[in-house]
């Protein structure tokens, strides 16, 4: 699995790490999967190619952290979502988890498309299973709040369900590139 090589630990190296991820992230959606690569990417941040290989060792490095970031910043927009709705409904309170996952995928959707289709070639398979196994979390809290008297189990089938479904028309739309977040 691509790992960064060390994480920033001053302001200065956060920004030039942030700068080449954007710089890929514009790659992706503008050229595509194909075009990016340490040279491009480097280029497009502004920063050299030694800069840029001492914190990524390779393009699956630099698409790697896409992804980690992007997975942390869908499961803290869900946690949110899930936590100013506490007193709402069911519907009220899945409609909110759909929509967070929908805003995410069309606000950038090339990126999300190349990052989806990135992923499943960079044996990032433990990390991602992770974070849907913490996506799921929010849903079975929901779940538990608003329907005490299932089992366990159905509670967790549900939530299990109902992400896979959500997850399937999210990226369908992704892919046929919608962009009415409504629709």
């Amino acid at each position: 699995m691509a790992e960064l090589r060390k994480r920033p630990r001053q302001k200065r190296s956060e920004a030039m790490v942030d700068a080449i991820l954007e710089a890929a992230a514009r790659i992706l959606e503008d050229e595509g999967l194909d075009r990016l690569n340490t040279n491009t990417t480097a280029a497009k941040a502004g920063v050299s190619v030694g800069s840029l290989y001492q914190y990524f060792p390779s393009k699956d490095a630099i698409l790697a952290e896409l992804i980690r970031r992007d997975h942390l910043a869908l499961l803290a927009e869900l946690t949110l979502a899930a936590q100013k709705l506490a007193g709402g409904t069911l519907e009220q309170a899945v409609r909110a988890l759909v929509r967070v996952g929908v805003e995410r995928q069309l606000a950038r959707p090339a990126l999300a498309r190349a990052l989806d289709f990135a992923e499943a070639g960079l044996g990032m398979d433990d990390e991602t299973n992770a974070t849907l196994r913490a996506i799921e979390a929010v849903a079975i809290r929901v779940f538990g709040v608003h329907l005490p008297r299932l089992s366990r189990r159905a509670i967790h089938l549900a939530a299990a369900d109902i992400g896979a479904l959500a997850k399937g028309m999210i990226d369908a739309a992704g892919q046929r590139g919608e962009t009415n977040s409504a629709a």
